[in-house]
């Protein structure tokens, strides 16, 4: 900017002065126009160059440090947009009413809450009896191509048969005669060599695994023979050992008798734990695997050799003779913001009884519903959608490990709230595997691991859910859940504002006809994950080197966005 002066400093005004010399008059106009055009190329000219030939400032006041503000204002100019191809993001459904949906804001701060989405976090839950199953193996290319789509998933082996049909034995002796099962659970014996051939599909997904024991039947050597196998061939990805199966409810299942209580399982517990301790001291103990609040604070305080964890087994959708109308498997209730705020409040009182302790808490045993058979939630785009939000809202709560409950049957005639199934005939499996629609929302969190979860301010959107993850790279991922009907609502109006100036904006989104559409979940509309992040095409509308970002978004989706600055 120019001096406040109006002539340079080597040239200071003095007072006036006539020159009275001879001829003077002849040459003062001739003067009066040269110092009129030297003060104009001080006033004009001078801006233009210390602003580098910009536009001149449009103040001639003073300000602290003009040249150091022209230059550093130069130095963060960005260089041209690059090209880029934008998102085809399918539209409503044709013939949807179109309701209106409030728009959506999102404010993204830099402060991290302390969560995040750990390697590991989203798993599968499978029977104690599915480690004799011959599908799990290393070679089996299509159960790796499946577990490699959870991002180092994590397999939990427990369920209902670890204390009635499986049967632990590195001796070859015969099944005992106690143990019963039926057509699709037959009783099955668990050998050292079946710890060999699952440990090839560890290391072929790079996963990690957990070991549940029989309670059911108290033989704390025969617990601690198999936990000796288990840490010699799993080694370090063996990450915990449980003692029974949801043991409050072995009393009222028969695997007890009647008087058997919580004060019977701790002393019984301490009995697995010392003898699991002399032989894997570094594997944690999980526990109690239980569905009963009473049962948490009571293991957390229990004193035991090894590190614990507590668990817990969640199924927010129980109640199967909808006698409690607002836990029945419905499609009413699973797309609601209840189910959403009642499943964090359930993990808050499990995180406030472990954080005191300094104890992780995991949910090794998880889904929509515990119920048998089919109900209007199986295997749906809903239930799809559900576990997208289920898997960020519990790892921002704090929790540190999943596991979606599922079978290895064939997909005729298997358990259809599975994530998961075989093909070929009905309990003939034929080694091909198929994800159902849930499988597709468990890898699109999956594919999130890593990232620290950051504050996050939302208004609007309607049935609508946003996370912000900061991943190890410095970008910024947000992630839009939009549980608004398909088949009813408009899409949504979204501003997003970032805690930077975002210098490319990519996406990724799972779609679905309609909550109920079953089969038809995609993913870029493919039935496979999502590309690597630095493949997929740029947000529709995005703004080359803004804070701010407007789009649009279609209901019954869930949207992964990715920011560099």
């Amino acid at each position: 900017m120019p001096s406040s002066d109006p002539l340079p400093p080597e040239h200071p005004p003095g007072p006036a002065r006539r020159d009275t010399r001879p001829g003077s008059r002849k040459w003062w106009p001739l003067a009066l126009v040269a110092a009129v055009v030297v003060i104009a190329l001080i006033i004009f000219v001078l801006p233009l160059l210390q602003n580098g030939g910009g536009t001149p400032a449009a103040t001639s006041q003073p300000t602290s440090e003009p040249t150091a503000t022209a230059t550093a204002t130069a130095t963060k100019s960005l260089p041209p947009a690059p090209p880029v191809t934008y998102y085809n993001q399918a539209g409503p459904p044709a013939g949807s009413p179109l309701t209106a949906v409030d728009a959506m804001t999102l404010k993204v701060s830099a402060d991290k809450t302390g969560t995040s989405m750990p390697e590991g976090i989203v798993g599968l839950s499978l029977e104690a009896t599915d480690l004799a199953d011959t599908n799990l193996r290393g070679d089996n290319a299509e159960m790796v191509a499946l577990l490699s789509g959870l991002k180092k998933p994590h397999l939990r082996f427990g369920g209902s048969s670890v204390d009635r049909r499986m049967y632990w034995t590195s001796t070859g002796e015969p099944i005992p005669g106690n143990l019963t099962g039926d057509k699709p659970r037959p009783v099955r014996a668990v050998t050292p060599a079946d710890f060999e051939r699952v440990n090839t599909l560890l290391e072929a997904t790079d996963a990690t695994i957990s070991l549940t024991v029989d309670l059911g039947h108290f033989d704390p050597p025969r617990a601690a023979d198999m936990m000796k196998y288990a840490a010699d061939i799993f080694k370090a990805r063996l990450v915990s050992v449980t003692v029974g199966n949801e043991p409050n409810g072995f009393p009222t299942s028969g695997v007890r008798p009647s008087g058997w209580d919580r004060d019977d399982y701790l002393a019984e517990l301490k009995e697995y734990a010392d003898a699991i301790f002399a032989v894997a001291p570094q594997v944690p103990l999980l526990g109690p695997g239980a569905y009963a609040e009473s049962w948490w604070e009571p293991f957390v305080k229990t004193t035991t050799q090894q590190k614990k964890i507590l668990s817990l087994h969640h199924y927010p959708l129980t109640s199967c003779d909808a006698k409690d109308p607002q836990s029945a498997p419905t499609m009413a209730n699973l797309m609601t913001r209840q189910m959403h705020d009642r499943t964090l409040a359930y993990q808050k009182a499990a995180l406030e009884i472990a954080g005191p302790a300094g104890l992780p808490v995991w949910i090794p045993e998880t889904g929509i519903s515990a119920c048998d058979g089919a109900n209007p939630t199986s295997r749906t785009h809903a239930s799809a959608l559900w576990s997208v939000d289920y898997i960020l809202a519990s790892a921002q709560n704090g929790i540190q490990r999943l596991g979606f409950h599922s079978s290895l049957l064939t997909c005729k005639g298997g358990p259809p709230l599975s994530p998961l199934c075989s093909g070929g005939a009905y309990l003939k499996p034929d080694g091909t595997v198929f994800e159902r629609s849930p499988f597709f929302g468990m890898s699109v969190a999956a594919d999130l691991t890593g990232g620290e979860f950051l504050k996050l301010e939302t208004t609007g959107g309607g049935l609508a859910y946003g996370y912000a993850l900061q991943n190890a790279d410095g970008s910024t991922s947000v992630v839009i859940v939009n549980e608004n009907d398909p088949t009813q609502a408009a899409q949504t109006s979204v501003k997003l504002e970032l805690p930077g100036k975002a210098l490319t904006g990519t996406m990724t989104q799972m779609t679905g006809p309609s909550y109920s559409a079953e089969g038809e979940t995609k993913i870029d509309g493919a039935l496979e994950a999502s590309v690597p992040v630095a493949s997929r095409p740029t947000v529709p509308g995005f703004a080359y080197g803004e804070k701010t970002q407007t789009f649009q978004l279609t209901a019954g989706t869930a949207t992964v966005l990715n920011f560099t600055y």
